[in-house]
């Protein structure tokens, strides 16, 4: 069985027929879909589904007879959750080179 990490990201991917379509797309393949909600960093151009929405998203993959549950998001609070350490490390980064160049 494969397992498929999904990013849920609001206005993006994350309608009724976006989940119908990724049933119709793993049609077939022996899978289970984990729905991540999207980790949001300040700036980001992304936000993160509401939990109404994944939930409602996650019922329909789940009556396609896929298994799909929804990873419980940790570490938001304090900028450390998956994908939000690596934006704040680029942040830093970019600042010391203004610093640098305005030297």
């Amino acid at each position: 069985r494969i397992t498929f990490e999904y990013v849920m990201l609001r206005g993006v991917n994350d309608t009724d027929d976006e989940a119908r379509e990724l049933v119709r797309l793993l049609k077939g393949i022996p899978a289970k879909i984990n729905l991540i909600p999207f980790n949001p960093w300040p700036g980001a151009p992304y936000e993160c589904s509401s939990w109404e929405r994944i939930e409602a998203f996650a019922e329909i993959v789940n009556r396609a007879g896929y298994a799909s549950p929804i990873r419980t998001p940790r570490g938001r609070d304090i900028q450390a959750a998956c994908g939000q350490l690596k934006s704040e490390s680029v942040k830093k980064r970019a600042s010391e080179i203004r610093r640098e160049a305005a030297v």
